[in-house]
C-alpha cells in the first residue's frame, strides 16, 4: 500500500479542546495544556498534544484503511532491530466516537529538524559533517532489516506481497508513467524520453542482478527525523513517518538527503554520509547506476508536481532531461 504515490489527504479539520481531553482521558494521559497543527506533518493529518503526562502526536483520519497499523509494525520492528530512535508509545484507538474516524496517540520526540533555520543558520561545517554522518550511520542501521523478497506490506496479514513481475519492471515503469503524466502540465520532449530510456536501459542489468531487498523507509528527508544535542553531543534523536516504507532497494533511500544537500550547494556534507553510509555495505561501485534511476525516480515526481501546483523553484525554461541530469550526475559523482 505504502509505495503508492498519495497526493490527496484526509486532513484532520477542526479538532476541539474537548474532544482531545477525552482522548488523554480515555488512555489516562493526563490534563491538556496545549493543543497546535504541526506545520509540515504528515499532510496535515497530525497535531502536538501536550499534556500534564508528556508530548505527544495525534496522528489521525487514515489516508487508507491499516495506515496506522502498518505505520505501528515499521516501527516496533525498527525499535526492536536497529538503534534508531523511535516513538516508543504508538497508540492505536480503532473507534470513531471522539473525533468520527480512527487515530493514532505518539510519543513526541525530542530534537529539530535539520532543515530549521535555527539549525540551518548557526551550524558550524565540523558539526554538518558529523550530522551528516550521523544521518549515514542511521540509515545504514534501518536498512540491516533485510528480507527475501522486494514488494509492500499488506496491512492484515502484516506479510511482504511482492511487486508483480519484478522489481526492475515495477520500477521502470512507475519512472515512465510519471513521466507520461507530466505532460500533462509541462513540456517533455522526445529528446526527453530518449535520455530517460537510455538511463534505464544503461542500468537494468545492475538492477536485475540487485537481490537483497532491505526495508525502505521510502521519505528519509529533513522534515523526517530529528536532530538534537546533549552533553554527548549531537544525534539522531528521533526518525518518524513510516507511511511510505517498503521492502526494496536500500540506496533509494538516500535521494532526498543527496537532494537536499545539492539545492544546499553543500556537497562535502553529501560526499560524507555517502562515504560512512558505504562504509559498512559492499557493493559501493555496482550501486552508481541504480542511485542515477532512483534520482530520476524521485526528480519525476518532484517535476510533475512543481509543474502541476505551479511551485517551480527552478529555470522554468530548463528542459527536463538537462534539470534532472544536475543530479543525476552529481550522484554519480558523489559514489567516487
Amino acid at each position: 500500500m505504502t509505495s503508492k504515490i498519495i497526493f490527496g489527504s484526509k486532513r484532520l479539520g477542526e479538532v476541539t479542546n474537548s474532544q482531545l481531553q477525552s482522548m488523554l482521558d480515555k488512555y489516562d494521559l493526563g490534563k491538556l495544556l496545549t493543543s497546535s497543527k504541526t506545520e509540515h506533518g504528515a499532510m496535515g493529518q497530525t497535531m502536538f498534544v501536550a499534556s500534564t503526562k508528556g508530548n505527544f502526536v495525534l496522528k489521525g483520519n487514515p489516508l487508507y484503511p491499516g495506515q496506522l497499523v502498518e505505520e505501528k509494525f515499521f516501527i516496533d520492528n525498527i525499535d526492536n532491530r536497529t538503534n534508531v530512535k523511535v516513538p516508543k508509545l504508538y497508540i492505536i484507538d480503532d473507534s470513531n466516537d471522539i473525533f468520527g474516524w480512527n487515530y493514532a496517540i505518539i510519543q513526541r520526540l525530542e530534537g529539530k529538524h535539520l532543515n530549521s533555520k535555527e539549525l540551518e543558520d548557526n551550524l558550524h561545517v565540523e558539526e554538518k559533517l558529523k550530522i551528516a554522518e550521523l544521518i549515514g550511520q542511521a540509515l545504514s542501521s534501518m536498512h540491516n532489516w533485510k528480507v527475501n523478497m522486494f514488494g509492500e506490506l499488506d496491512t492484515v496479514s502484516l506479510k511482504i506481497v511482492p511487486f508483480e513481475d519484478s522489481y526492475t519492471k515495477w520500477l521502470f515503469s512507475r519512472i515512465m508513467y510519471w513521466l507520461e503524466d507530466a505532460k500533462r502540465f509541462s513540456k517533455i520532449t522526445h529528446e526527453d524520453m530518449e535520455w530517460v530510456r537510455s538511463l534505464l536501459t544503461e542500468s537494468k542489468e545492475d538492477f536485475n542482478h540487485f537481490c537483497s531487498p532491505t526495508f525502505v523507509m521510502g521519505d528519509f528527508k529533513p522534515r523526517n527525523f530529528l536532530i538534537n544535542k546533549d552533553r554527548s553531543g549531537w544525534e539522531v534523536s528521533g526518525v518518524f513517518d513510516f507511511t511510505n516504507a517498503y521492502f526494496a532497494d536500500p540506496i533509494s533511500d538516500l535521494i532526498k538527503m543527496i537532494t537536499y544537500y545539492i539545492d544546499k550547494n553543500e556537497i562535502v556534507p553529501a560526499k560524507h554520509l555517502i562515504d560512512v553510509y558505504f562504509n559498512s555495505l559492499a557493493g559501493k561501485e555496482n550501486g552508481k547506476k541504480r542511485l542515477k534511476v532512483h534520482m530520476l525516480h524521485q526528480r519525476v515526481l518532484d517535476w510533475g508536481n512543481a509543474k502541476a501546483t505551479k511551485m517551480v523553484t527552478w529555470d522554468d525554461e530548463l528542459s527536463f532531461s538537462i534539470w534532472v541530469k544536475k543530479y543525476t550526475d552529481l550522484a554519480e559523482t558523489l559514489l567516487e
